[in-house]
């Protein structure tokens, strides 16, 4: 599914880009899958707001449950000052996560597949486990800021084998949210260790090194349908979306099972539910 030129690419920078490996099809039965999900979710079951930010205070049960469930997080932007949304529910989600890749039939059909196998493969990862799949929106106007970070904080190995999937199911571009990345930067060491204690979590952090700016950091503005592959120490950010229009996308995260997968990371199975990968 790579070329040469493809994974020289990924090595160089920590990222490619691959346009056209999700058909307009397979997209509107993701996106129409996700809507439903967002339907019958009933917003008392909880207010839980997703957001980068001051992650030790702001971790809830919630959060922790939707580890291997699947769960729906509000944008931080979403309630007024009484808080009441400030407009219809289906466009104050901010993402769906975290198990929908093996919970749900349409979102496992869209996580898997040869194609992805042989992707993987061809990125160095011998025995792919998917930990974790997200369904995010980057809603008009309200689309939050995901800030500077680096995916192996989430999901340590020994040694460092995460890589993200990341699936564009609209346009992405500099107006609505893309991403930005900095290119060679998974060669720089993990900054930030994110630890789970039982219901605790802490952020650790690891190095001084700061994280990437506009002179270094390029966005990476892609067609719906392109699928982005990066490194789990690659820094990369989005910026909120205050356009009109929607930045949806879909991510998965996976680990190579030949490594050690930290008992430390948020996300555990057991064998009752056992991490599985492409095929």
């Amino acid at each position: 599914m790579l070329n040469a030129e493809q994974i020289a690419q990924f090595h160089q920078d920590g990222y490619v880009v691959v346009p056209d490996f999700k058909s307009a099809s397979e997209i509107a039965a993701l996106r129409e899958r996700a809507g439903a999900i967002v339907d019958a979710f009933d917003p008392a079951e909880s207010v839980s707001i997703f957001t980068t930010k001051e992650q030790e205070r702001k971790i809830d049960h919630y959060f922790l449950n939707s580890a291997n469930n699947i769960s729906c997080f509000f944008e931080e932007e979403a309630f007024d000052s009484e808080g009441q949304l400030r407009q219809p529910k289906a466009l104050s989600i901010n993402k769906i996560g975290h198990a929908m890749h093996d919970l749900d039939p349409v979102f496992s059909a869209f996580s898997r597949g040869q194609a992805l196998a042989t992707v993987a493969q061809q990125l160095g990862l011998q025995q792919p486990e998917i930990w974790q799949s997200m369904y995010i929106f980057k809603q008009p106007g309200i689309g939050g800021e995901v800030r500077w970070h680096q995916d192996a904080t989430y999901f340590e190995t020994d040694p460092v084998s995460v890589t993200t999937f990341w699936f564009a199911l609209e346009d992405a571009t500099l107006e609505n949210g893309c991403l930005w990345a900095e290119p060679g930067g998974h060669r720089s060491p993990m900054r930030e260790r994110f630890v789970r204690e039982g219901d605790q979590v802490r952020v650790e952090k690891l190095s001084d090194l700061p994280w990437p700016d506009d002179s270094t950091a390029v966005p990476l503005e892609v067609k719906a349908g392109s699928l982005v592959c990066f490194h789990g120490l690659l820094p990369h950010y989005s910026a909120p979306n205050r356009s009109p229009v929607s930045r949806h996308a879909y991510t998965l995260h996976v680990t190579d099972g030949k490594t050690q997968y930290s008992a430390g990371n948020w996300i555990q199975r057991g064998p009752d539910f056992p991490v599985r990968g492409f095929v």
